[in-house]
């Protein structure tokens, strides 16, 4: 499968790819994309089923030949942060951030208000956390969401 392709295809549409996860099993290959509207902030124009639909039934055209299982869903409310840009995307909004070890001499999960990129080589974000201003890694990151609640 060309993920390339199937990004461009989704762009074509009008969407963003948030995420993309091919996993393998047994008999059949499961391709999830979460997508957004191109340009539209988190929250100010949801995708609907509709949406999902036409981006499915393009993908599915795509691979007639070939045995995958498409799952075409929104990003959430607790959208995950995966590309540098987001992390300047959402200033101010509150997220849940998971390490791959200790993050800022803390603990390997912190939740904080995201304050943006810092920094440029190795690229950093930063957050305030009940008042306090850590930087992180962003290559220390596991998994970083936003956190609505």
């Amino acid at each position: 499968m060309n993920m390339a392709r199937v990004e461009q295809t989704i762009e074509d549409m009008g969407f963003n790819v948030v995420l993309m996860e091919q996993r393998v099993g047994k008999s059949r290959a499961l391709l999830k994309v979460r997508i957004e509207h191109r340009g539209d902030s988190s929250q100010e124009r949801a995708i609907t089923v509709s949406d999902c639909a036409k981006v499915t039934r393009a993908l599915s055209e795509m691979f007639e030949e070939e045995d995958w299982v498409l799952e075409v869903s929104s990003p959430g409310v607790d959208r995950p942060l995966v590309k540098a840009d987001d992390f300047d995307r959402f200033v101010g909004a509150q997220v849940y951030v998971k390490g791959y070890e200790r993050l800022a001499n803390r603990g390997k999960k912190l939740k904080g208000k995201l304050l943006g990129l810092v920094g440029s080589e190795p690229q950093s974000f930063a957050l305030d956390i009940k008042g306090d201003r850590v930087e992180i890694p962003l290559k220390a990151v596991a998994l970083a969401r936003l956190h609505p609640w």
